[in-house]
């Protein structure tokens, strides 16, 4: 049995993972010399013209600290505090947010939506708006859309598009919460701007820290007229980075060669190995298509135990039905995969007669290291 010492890379989440050799090499370029502060210097500049050249459009940028704030603000942007943004029952901005988009957008309320693998349908969409259109209930405003889903599965430009035009028709905005929209991009083997504003989106939430990035997300307006006066939002926020280069120097770095891509491609491909090796062992049931960088899994909780005691990390009791989650990041090797599926599978080996599932109602003090029921 391996030691926990040794672990040195995990599968409880992508947030795990370092700086990629990309960004840290631009941002220790940055750190050279002297620099305009406030997002005001070259490095900005530059990221925000990169990000433009990617979606192919004259789209306004702003680089925040974190995928919370970035969400919670561009909302805030797109209502008022008497209206409602719609959002998937298992969407981050529900889930996993501390209720920060209504925080920030002074009560606006998060009205939720069903939908299979995490993806919202239509019809739950016309039954939010058209459920009341009286004074005394909160206006549907916005719809936020996650690519990809927090159960790692995506929308495809077809469904994008059916979602935007049913948005429109009832003139809601449309939101999408990317922070891992570098994995969708390489997934869908589309162009950034087939899946985003070519489809309907007004704003984006482009996540980096999950894709090797240290620090720092980007809030993209396609509608440039909703982005009025959203550098005040970030400052009142305390989204203002003074030293801002450090937040956009990384950007360059992976947007400049394609390294964004490139790695989004690799943790998708560690994910399809992971899925081909532990959908083989008895007792472990994958619930959803493995389309981005997550494998989400029921496993029995004497095997959870086991992998524990391997030193192995990742979370439990997540997702739509209690299951496992287990996330590749952009540095995760075959190595780790196959090592985790071969301890898996030797759980399994070691309790052969029936192995009872996952019990979602399980205590959190009888397995050493269940942090809570979702974590980004």
């Amino acid at each position: 049995m391996t030691s926990k010492a040794a672990r040195i890379r995990q599968f409880a989440s992508d947030n795990y993972s370092g700086i990629c050799a990309e960004a840290f090499a631009t941002m220790t370029e940055a750190n050279q010399q002297h620099e305009v502060s406030y997002g005001n210097d070259r490095w900005t500049e530059k990221a925000s013209n990169l990000i433009r050249e990617i979606f192919e459009t004259d789209c306004e940028v702003f680089f925040v600290f974190n995928g919370t704030s970035a969400n919670s603000l561009s909302l805030a942007s797109l209502c008022q505090s008497y209206h409602s943004v719609l959002c998937h029952e298992l969407a981050h901005v529900e889930v996993a947010e501390c209720g920060a988009p209504e925080f920030f957008a002074n009560g606006s309320k998060v009205l939720l939506l069903e939908g299979e693998h995490a993806k919202v349908e239509g019809k739950s969409i016309e039954r939010a708006v058209n459920k009341r259109t009286d004074i005394h209930y909160p206006k549907p405003k916005v719809l936020s859309l996650t690519q990809p889903t927090e159960l790692g599965t995506v929308y495809s430009v077809e469904e994008l598009k059916a979602l935007a035009e049913i948005a429109k028709h009832h003139q809601l905005r449309v939101q999408m919460d990317g922070a891992r929209f570098a994995n969708a991009v390489a997934s869908l083997g589309v162009t950034p701007k087939e899946i985003t504003w070519k489809v309907g989106v007004d704003v984006l939430c482009f996540g980096g820290t999950k894709n090797g990035i240290a620090v720092g997300e980007a809030v993209v307006f396609f509608n440039r007229e909703l982005a009025k006066e959203f550098d005040y939002r970030c400052k009142q926020g305390g989204q203002l980075a003074s030293k801002m280069r450090f937040l956009s120097a990384p950007w360059v770095g992976v947007l400049q060669g394609g390294a964004w891509l490139l790695h989004a491609s690799h943790s998708n491909a560690m994910a399809k190995r992971l899925d081909s090796a532990i959908r083989k062992i008895p007792g472990v049931n994958v619930l959803h298509p493995v389309q981005t960088n997550a494998v989400f899994a029921t496993i029995p909780d004497k095997m959870v135990k086991g992998m524990y005691e391997r030193g192995w990390k990742f979370y439990t009791h997540v997702g739509s039905q209690g299951e496992a989650r287990l996330m590749c990041s952009w540095d995760t090797t075959t190595t780790d995969v196959d090592e985790f599926s071969a301890d898996l599978a030797q759980e399994a080996s070691s309790n052969p007669k029936g192995i009872a599932p996952s019990s979602p109602g399980v205590a959190s003090n009888e397995l050493p290291w269940i942090e809570g029921r979702m974590r980004p």
